[in-house]
């Protein structure tokens, strides 16, 4: 009985742990969005009217849009571009190594730390783009990056392809290089040059890495709190606001438990959403490739 039950036994600490930090809060998020509570004082029975409300919320509903734009952009700065990258290093040339460091370097760095970098940068009186820009006479073109709601969120993607467009190239490298150097041989032989050899051999022989990639920009766009929350917090006039950041100031700010609990819970169900549609996308790809 002991021999049976043993298996069981050992997983026990790891269940509770799972079932303490991440089932327990999920149900407690979930009762919470029925009620009307600032977190601390008494609680009182709203039904859906949370969920009513989020519908009818102008900034909650533009956040999605803003996460969506900063999700596809992403795609394009960090995928994209990382498998361009890729593509470019493993032709082999001199001073590779170097050049896949510098790129990698930035996705070492705590995002916390990036962010106050790049405010520097984007900074309108003595940031390092408006500065260069003066410096060559092109003054009309500087611009309050961050101040301005038609350029900060597209500020923000940049950043984030730069941070991240390394660690894309370094997983489509990896990929790449797995590819038996005897294929690219027959190629050459065929006459092929490399842009023939990246497109219609490289690029379609890590396909599923690629699309891997893709998923995680867009699950992980979710996420990205630290970035928006250190440079622009939401602003200007909640142009980069995202529902990571607008629910977090309804919880601690507006003090609004109940309201954020709801946010929290139609936030878990779009994610949800979308990771099943993208597996089963993956999988629908997968059997077309077969």
């Amino acid at each position: 009985m002991l021999r049976k039950a043993s298996p069981y036994l050992f997983a026990l600490p790891a269940v509770l742990v799972f079932a303490f930090t991440i089932l327990v809060p999920i149900v407690m998020t979930f009762a919470f969005s029925f009620y009307d509570w600032n977190g601390y004082g008494e609680m009182r029975f709203i039904g859906l009217d949370n969920y009513d409300r989020a519908l009818h919320d102008r900034i909650y509903l533009s956040s999605y849009t803003h996460i969506f734009i900063y999700i596809a952009a992403t795609v394009v700065l960090e995928v994209l571009v990382g498998l361009g990258l890729a593509g470019l290093i493993t032709m082999g040339r001199k001073g590779s190594s170097l050049f896949r460091v510098a790129l990698f370097t930035p996705v070492m760095l705590p995002m916390i730390v990036v962010s106050f970098l790049w405010r520097f940068v984007y900074n309108s009186d003595f940031g390092l783009i408006n500065t260069v820009l003066r410096a060559v006479g092109l003054d009309s073109w500087t611009q309050v990056w961050l101040g301005n709601p038609d350029t900060a969120l597209l500020a923000i993607c940049f950043v984030s392809g730069w941070v991240y467009a390394g660690f894309y190239m370094t997983i489509f490298y990896s990929g790449i290089q797995r590819i038996s150097k005897d294929v690219y041989e027959s190629a050459y032989l065929d006459g092929a040059h490399e842009g023939h050899i990246f497109f219609r051999i490289k690029v379609p022989m890590i396909r599923g890495l690629v699309k891997t990639g893709i998923m995680l920009c867009v699950l992980t766009g979710f996420q990205s709190f630290d970035l928006f929350y250190v440079m622009t917090n939401g602003g200007p006039y909640n142009s980069t606001e995202i529902v990571p950041t607008y629910l977090v100031k309804v919880v601690f700010s507006h003090m609004s438990t109940g309201y954020g609990s709801a946010l929290a819970v139609i936030l878990t169900l779009v994610i949800a959403a979308l990771g099943l549609l993208a597996n089963k996308l993956g999988r629908k790809g997968d059997a077309l490739e077969y």
